[in-house]
């Protein structure tokens, strides 16, 4: 019986050793069958358990290897190598815990067992124990320095607990190890751009490009990265490149759009937009930052535009259903909760005409919750926090879950102020997570969605009769729906530079997008009557909106030696850049509202063309609040007229230069206590409104 058993275990071995061979040569069938050979001839054998289910695991089936390899602990609970086969099945069904416990018992029988600690390390970064798990790869690394997979996971691990210094350090070594290894330069590209080392990730990627031409993801984030560095041409190149690769890598749409909206090619980027939308219909991102775009287009009218979001809310509220109720909120005595939904609680004008409210609120009948959508933060968005009673940072939050966040939150009156600017967030909006909802501020439009019950806006922004074009209830502050603080209290020029330079000098200081056709010709006619009057414009110094104009400007016969195109310029300069400036001119069909503020604030008076639509009432909403409705053209040909009537009176514009900001102070525009208390009237009737 004896010989049997070692005859037994001796053909077994042998078996085992032939399907080890097979295995090294790549014939894993045949040593599957070896493998079950030596356990139908030795049963009891863990060894032969062991590499029958490392085999079953290489052809891909996990039942029968996991099955192969507990028979294996079963029969030897402490052997290493089926601790870590096992654990690394558990790992990746997703049971940490077991894989854990697996990991651990392998160490324990083989304390040197690299493959174990390693796998051990990944199981605690996945649990979130951190310090724990770069713990582990620092043992490893003590051991072994050149360990590429250890340092890239360690990195992974220290930029999760902030120490993004090693972090750094650790993929530059991992780069050094393996140069030709397309993940380690992916993360040292991606850790450097969120560090804001520009430069650096774009060289990354540009190593990584080399390596994998074809890769959609580093192809956008090199083109994303080239955006923010301002080398526009290449991005450009980058973003199309994406889009021809992977015609279904919606981001890169979107990116796009963004960069030829920001060089005032706004018809090519409704192309565009068009073109992403027919293959993906039912996108919303896309389908809202088109109509963003139109507002910026003269050539769509009122109707057409009101139509095209009346259609996008309808869609979207069919595919987010309104699906919470509400017990009865805020008894007698309790603080009324409003929550504001932003991207733009930073150095953005939707920030800088927020912060005033927010230190305003009245706190004993007001508890302000503000929902941060963007990852974008800095000293601006510091200010801003500190005066939210909570300040929720929901960027990563899908929007079921910021409309549960809100829900649970117990907001009264949830306030939108992006709409379909910024990073929208209209399907949290949809889902009604607060019993009573508005829009303000961040999007002079209707959203197109009948749960966002009201729109704050003005009787000049909106006059009687905007009803028509929006499916909110539209709710009229008494004075205007702007309250201006300046950034910086600048002393402006005490004389206009028509006083020295003896011909006036016109200025624009807004977005290249709002240059369209109507306002090059509008510029060009008055240019055409004034033939000493100068042109500064800034924010276009290049790029295909600074050619668009100067293009239009020379058709009318408008020498380039009297326009002057200036780049965006930092904070204070572009204060100053106003002291060149005697007579500021809106754009059309997009107004200015902040720049308008700005140049008001500088003593430059604002001449303002309004149309149909919201966004081309901004300037006249802010001029008629400051009592100055002559500025206000009745038309294009009243807008050519008046900029040469104004032109012409010197003393007018000398006394406006040292008067304007003193009528600012002593205006509604600036009076921070009144406009939130008016706004917060608004909300008191909005909320009783919706209890009857």
């Amino acid at each position: 019986m004896l010989d049997w058993l070692f005859r037994s275990a001796g053909n077994a071995e042998r078996l085992i050793a032939r399907g080890n061979q097979a295995e090294k040569e790549g014939r894993l069938g045949e040593a599957c069958e070896l493998y079950r050979k030596a356990v139908a001839i030795g049963p009891r054998s863990p060894k032969a358990h062991l590499n029958l289910g490392v085999a079953l695991e290489a052809l891909g089936d996990t039942g029968g290897a996991t099955a192969c390899l507990e028979r294996a602990l079963q029969l030897d609970p402490a052997d290493p190598y089926a601790n870590y086969n096992l654990g690394r099945l558990r790992y990746a069904a997703g049971a940490l815990a077991e894989a854990e416990r697996l990991f651990a018992q392998a160490l324990r029988g083989r304390a040197d067992f690299r493959e174990a600690s390693f796998m051990l390390a990944c199981v605690l970064d996945s649990q979130g124990s951190y310090a724990a798990a770069a713990a582990g790869f620092e043992a490893l690394l003590r051991r072994q320095p050149e360990d590429f997979g250890a340092l890239y996971h360690y990195a992974g691990v220290l930029r999760k607990l902030g120490r993004l210094d090693e972090a750094q350090a650790a993929l530059k070594r991992a780069r050094a190890i393996e140069p030709e290894n397309a993940d380690a330069a992916a993360a040292l590209a991606d850790l450097l751009q969120a560090r804001g080392e520009l430069a650096g990730a774009a060289a990354e990627l540009e190593a990584l490009l080399g390596l994998r031409p074809d890769w959609v993801e580093a192809l956008y984030n090199y083109g994303t990265t080239l955006m923010s560095l301002q080398r526009e041409a290449d991005a450009e190149a980058a973003l199309r490149r994406v889009v021809g690769l992977d015609a279904h890598f919606l981001p890169a749409y979107r990116m796009l759009g963004s960069l030829l909206h920001k060089q005032g090619r706004v018809a090519e980027a409704l192309e565009l937009l068009q073109a992403a939308r027919e293959r993906h219909p039912q996108d919303f991102d896309l389908a809202s930052f088109e109509l963003f775009l139109l507002n910026f287009s003269p050539d769509i009218d009122a109707e057409a535009l009101f139509e095209r979001h009346r259609a996008f809310g309808e869609r979207l509220e069919r595919a987010q259903p309104s699906r919470f109720a509400f017990a009865q909120r805020s008894q007698p005595g309790q603080r009324l909760r409003i929550g504001y939904v932003s991207s733009e609680f930073n150095y953005h004008p939707v920030g800088l005409f927020m912060l005033p409210v927010l230190e305003r609120h009245d706190r004993s009948r007001f508890e302000v919750y503000c929902y941060s959508t963007s990852a974008k933060a800095d000293a601006f968005t510091r200010r801003l926090s500190a005066h939210a009673d909570a300040w929720r940072e929901a960027s990563a939050l899908a929007d079921a879950e910021l409309a549960e966040a809100i829900h649970r939150d117990r907001i009264d009156i949830l306030v939108d102020l992006a709409g379909h600017s910024g990073i929208p967030r209209l399907g949290v909006f949809a889902q009604q997570p607060a019993p009573v909802q508005a829009a303000w501020l961040g999007y002079l439009n209707t959203t197109g969605l009948t749960r966002m019950r009201y729109r704050i806006t003005d009787a000049v922004s909106d006059p009687p009769g905007a009803e028509r074009a929006h499916t909110e209830t539209l709710v009229r502050l008494p004075h205007a729906q702007w309250c201006y603080r300046p950034f910086l209290s600048l002393a402006h020029a005490p004389a206009p530079p028509l006083a020295r330079k003896g011909h006036v000098t016109f200025g624009s200081f807004g977005q290249a997008a709002k240059l369209s056709s109507l306002t090059r010709r509008l510029w060009a006619q008055v240019l055409q009557r004034l033939p000493e009057a100068r042109l500064v414009v800034a924010g276009v110094a290049e790029g295909r909106a600074a050619q668009d104009l100067l293009r239009d400007l020379a058709g009318a016969g408008i020498a380039p030696q009297r326009v002057t195109l200036a780049p965006f310029m930092p904070l204070r300069e572009y204060f100053g850049g106003f002291d060149a400036v005697d007579i500021a001119l809106d754009t059309a069909p997009y107004s200015g509202a902040t720049t308008t503020c700005d140049a008001l604030w500088m003593g430059v008076p604002v001449l303002t063309f309004p149309g149909a639509r919201p966004v081309s009432r901004s300037a006249s909403s802010i001029l008629c609040a400051l009592g100055l409705p002559q500025w206000i053209a009745a038309g294009a040909e009243d807008y050519v007229r008046r900029a040469v009537e104004l032109a012409g009176e010197r003393e007018l514009l000398a006394r406006l230069r040292v008067s304007l900001r003193e009528r600012m102070r002593a205006s509604p525009l600036m009076d921070e206590a009144r406009f939130t208390r008016d706004l917060e009237q608004a909300y008191l009737g909005m909320l009783s409104n919706s209890r009857t």
